[in-house]
């Protein structure tokens, strides 16, 4: 069992609903009960019990009743409502509550079972403000080789704006026809749909998992989304650091058709190359120019091995990487991405 002070603090907040019984569903803040000793011996601390994280205790004096909490007696978590009896819970030895499927409907459960949501920040507050890298370079210039890298191996957060675009326009939402429109012909979505699709993503990823530190991929892809990046972040926000990704037309050409037997996508061809390129010379260039003039952009040739790419990327990012990612070591996949390994292997 882990010692009390090896413990890190639990500042997880676990949101219940659906349960069809009042008292449970809600926000199960963080226990701070004092230290006891629980049915099976374990001295539990603040935020803790069993030796899991706890969110008030199971022992008929938690501060908030139901309580949601592990029993080491019978390996499972458990919520207890208000008469303390039993409505749900989960046999397993995960340390955290499971998120990902059915909870066990007990003797005073109402079915079917509720879903948790786990908040790595309090959902009655504003979310942290993320902290924002952007990386622009043209089409094939490895934007998102070395963002999924520096996800992997240093634990940022990739976010791809086409993706995201792909994805909205697939959900066939609201903004579904109108970025189809504009991605066929070429051009830049409006500012009112990139922009809200980059916030809420990062708001969900910081929620869901205390991630701040943010690679927004082909992004801003004009002064005018800067302009609507201000607009929601605040005129005052600091201007966040660029990586350029320079690289001649002629390599990005032979890479863009080199993929396209892999991808599948529709853009992947030498007419589509051709106003993509145009459109970022015209659109995002000028962009580029002013993060310079700002002394915001870092700039890499990426026409280079990938290997001397990705430790450029790396130095670029090493002010707000986590040591311990950045001490990892490679993993197989991150090795076939710089080409240290056959993809057969």
């Amino acid at each position: 069992m882990v010692e009390r002070n090896e413990l890190k603090p639990n500042t997880l907040f676990v949101e219940v609903t659906g349960a069809g019984i009042p008292e449970v569903d809600g926000l199960f803040v963080p226990s701070n009960a004092p230290p006891t000793e629980s049915e099976s011996g374990t001295v539990s601390s603040v935020g803790y019990w069993n030796g899991k994280m706890a969110w008030d205790r199971a022992d008929g004096k938690s501060a908030r009743s139901p309580a949601l909490s592990y029993s080491n007696s019978y390996q499972s978590w458990r919520i207890c409502r208000l008469d303390g009896h039993l409505a749900y819970d989960m046999t397993c030895e995960d340390e955290l509550p499971p998120t990902d499927r059915p909870w066990h409907v007990y003797k005073k459960g109402v079915a079917p079972a509720p879903n948790l949501v786990i908040h790595h920040c309090d959902p009655r507050q504003a979310c942290p403000q993320p902290n924002v890298v952007f990386v622009l370079g043209g089409p094939g210039a490895g934007k998102g080789t070395m963002c999924e890298l520096a996800e992997s191996q240093l634990g940022w957060t990739h976010l791809s704006m086409g993706e995201l675009l792909r994805a909205a326009r697939q959900a066939e939402g609201p903004t579904a026809a109108a970025i189809e429109k504009f991605i066929a012909a070429g051009k830049l979505v409006p500012n009112e749909i990139t922009v809200t699709l980059l916030s809420n993503a990062m708001e969900e990823v910081t929620r869901k998992t205390g991630k701040t530190n943010f690679l927004l991929d082909g992004f801003p892809r004009s002064l005018d989304n800067l302009s609507g990046w201000y607009e929601i972040f605040g005129k005052e926000s600091e201007l966040p650091k660029m990586l350029y990704f320079e690289c001649p037309y002629a390599v990005l050409e032979q890479r863009i058709l080199g993929r396209a037997k892999y991808t599948g996508r529709v853009d992947d061809n030498a007419q589509s190359l051709k106003l993509r390129f145009d459109t970022f010379k015209a659109e995002t260039l000028p962009t580029i120019e002013y993060f310079k003039s700002k002394g915001k952009c870092v700039e890499i040739d990426t026409s280079q091995d990938r290997t001397t790419v990705y430790s450029l990327v790396q130095d670029s990012l090493v002010e707000y990487t986590d040591r311990e990612f950045a001490a990892k070591p490679l993993t197989e996949r991150a090795e076939m991405l710089l080409g240290l390994r056959s993809y057969s292997s």
